[in-house]
Formats: structure tokens, sequence, C-alpha cells
């Protein structure tokens, strides 16, 4: 039976265990458009009150791609011409939770916090060994 889509995962990274979820967003325009596309990661750390959730988040704009699906991975984010990342694997997540860290975020901290993910993609994907690619152009 496969996974619910919307059912958070589990990761464990350095003893830690985390929940994690994500999800794709934009608002619609007037005329009907999918606009300000964004993909939000969301790590939950447990058990559940040990400190508040990290959100990642991938906003849209000139040179990168937040897809929500045909023809890409509806978890895909990247550069259009540089590197990768798809948020549904788990490696690419403990990446980006790696590099978060690494930039001082510490799981015990209260409240939310929400960061800017295009900032960590670069350190997460080489950590992940994915080679850049290319989006699709049009």
């Amino acid at each position: 039976m496969p996974r619910h889509p919307k059912k958070p995962r589990r990761l464990v990274a350095d003893g830690r265990t985390f929940l994690w979820t994500l999800r794709h967003g934009h608002r619609t325009a007037d005329d009907g458009r999918s606009t300000d596309c964004r993909q939000t990661l969301t790590l939950y750390p447990q058990p559940a009150g040990t400190g508040g959730p990290l959100r990642i988040v991938f906003a849209e704009g000139p040179g990168r791609y937040v897809p929500g699906g045909f023809p890409l991975g509806s978890g895909d984010v990247g550069h259009t011409r540089g590197g990768s990342l798809n948020l549904h694997a788990p490696g690419a997540v403990r990446a980006l939770l790696d590099a978060a860290s690494a930039r001082g975020w510490r799981p015990g901290r209260a409240p939310a916090v929400e960061v800017d993910g295009w900032p960590l993609l670069a350190a997460a994907v080489a950590r992940t060994g994915t080679p850049p690619e290319r989006a699709p152009e049009g």
C-alpha cells in the first residue's frame, strides 16, 4: 500500500528524531494562473514539545524552479543552471537539515523558525552528490 502523501515521515539524525512534511503552495492570480509557487519542507523535533519546527521555504524566482508537478517532480527544486534536489527524498531532507544546523539552527529552540532554502541548496546538493541539472525551459 503506498504511503499517504500528507502523512508526516520520520527522520533520525544524530540521535534526534524528526517528523517532516512537504507542502506545495501558491496563490492564484486574477486570471486563474498559479503564481508565487513555493515548496515548504517542515521538520518537527520529536517528541512533541521539545522545540519549534524548522520550515525551509523554496520560493520561485528568477533562475529558480519550484514546480508543482508535470513535467518535473512535485518535490523538485533547483536552479535552472545549477543544482537541484527532490524534497521527497530522505537524503535530501537530511542534507538540508545538516546545512541549516551548520548555519546555526538548533532543534531545541522555540518557537518555529522559517528559513530561506536557497542559501542551503548548494551545501545540500554537495552532500547528496546530486549532479547539477538544468530544468527544462519553456
